[in-house]
């Protein structure tokens, strides 16, 4: 049985949440960790239309990569639009999962997607991340006790290394030990010395959850007082970050890159500041409104900067200082993403129903 704690778990290896903006809000926003989940749908935003189809579709979760509740709220009625969608959502029991700016960011988030699906090489973040900080918790385990402690620490998140989940390593050995008269050992007898055949169980651990992991460590141990020992690991250079830059395999007129973007994300119209026969090479990446990014793209001497959307001054700031820029809407550069998310969630648990909304439209339509 897939619970909605493990699909939080799942996600926050996808999109750490440490990597979201201070003003965002992600993770999980409405429901119960511990109810199952047997269908899930992605979706852009979590409108009203979309909030029913989900509802209709009998969905036990959703993530949206919208934040609903962004702001904080003081009563939840039905005189809204977001209230009234949000009251239908909670009484059908439909739990809510935003990965929103940590996704962004993530080392295969949406701009990492964008980079490759334009054939980008040399990717980096446009503003780099200070990795988590990471630690290795190290236990003492009888033979017989291995796998209950090992479920009990990856259920808390540990154990997660890249795509892969459920890692740690093992090697026998000897234990020693002599209680005092006081101790109820599980082996052996107090008062005597004992020597005990354990296993070493090593496993990774995201400092966000090492408290839960320790926690589950000792509610799993057989013994009165487990011996463990926790690391903290250096980290290496991530990659993780707000945005990302790239070369293409070879410069381009910036109208003839701007076809690119719209022949890779299947739109009809893209806007463009800048001379349109101004060869780029040099591209940076933001999805949704990454106007704000210009700063970064000019100081890492990008030529052009593909965005969602951008302010009007921004753009009067881009063709002064002649970096180019290409707006290809805010639905369009991370739509794509969220049903490459449904389709990660869909391999991750293939006991679950896994879709990316149906219902879901760009709601700016060119005329």
């Amino acid at each position: 049985m897939t619970l909605v704690s493990d699909l939080v778990t799942f996600l926050g290896g996808v999109a750490p949440p440490e990597l979201a903006e201070e003003w965002d809000n992600v993770g999980l926003l409405v429901g119960d960790g511990g109810r199952s989940v047997a269908r899930v749908m992605t979706c852009l935003t979590l409108t009203g239309d979309v909030a029913r189809e989900a509802i209709d579709r009998r969905a036990d979760m959703v993530v949206t990569h919208h934040p609903v509740l962004f702001r904080g709220v003081k009563r939840l009625t039905s005189d809204d639009s977001q209230g009234a969608m949000l009251l239908d959502v909670i009484a059908a029991r439909v739990s809510v999962y935003s990965p929103h700016t940590a996704y962004d960011s993530a080392a295969q988030g949406i701009n990492s997607q964008l980079a490759e699906l334009l054939g980008l090489a040399d990717v980096a973040p446009l503003q780099p991340v200070s990795p988590a900080p990471q630690y290795k918790i190290v236990c003492f385990v009888p033979q017989e006790s291995l796998e209950s402690v090992q479920h009990a620490l990856w259920a808390a998140g540990a154990g997660r290394i890249g795509e892969y989940s459920q890692c740690s390593f093992s090697t026998l050995g000897v234990g020693t030990f002599c209680g005092s008269a006081a101790t109820r050992p599980a082996v052996g007898q107090a008062g005597r010395f004992e020597r005990v055949e354990e296993r070493r169980l090593e496993v990774d651990c995201p400092a966000g959850r090492l408290m839960v992991a320790l926690k589950n460590l000792r509610l799993a141990h057989p013994y009165e007082e487990p011996a463990y020992d926790v690391y903290r690991l250096e980290a290496a250079e991530g990659s993780a970050g707000t945005g990302r830059m790239g070369r293409l395999p070879a410069a381009l007129p910036l109208a003839q890159f701007a076809e690119l973007v719209k022949l890779k994300l299947r739109i009809p119209r893209v806007q463009i500041v800048g001379e349109a026969e101004r060869l780029v090479e040099r591209v940076g990446i933001a999805c949704g409104a990454g106007g704000e990014l210009l700063g970064a793209a000019r100081a890492e001497v990008c030529d052009v900067l593909l965005t969602g959307e951008a302010r009007f001054h921004a753009c009067l700031e881009a063709r002064a200082a002649k970096l180019g820029l290409v707006l290809a809407g805010h639905y369009a550069t991370e739509r794509p993403a969220m049903e490459h998310l449904s389709r990660r969630l869909a391999a991750a648990f293939p006991g679950i129903a896994v879709w990316a909304s149906e219902t879901e439209s760009d709601p700016l339509q060119w005329l």
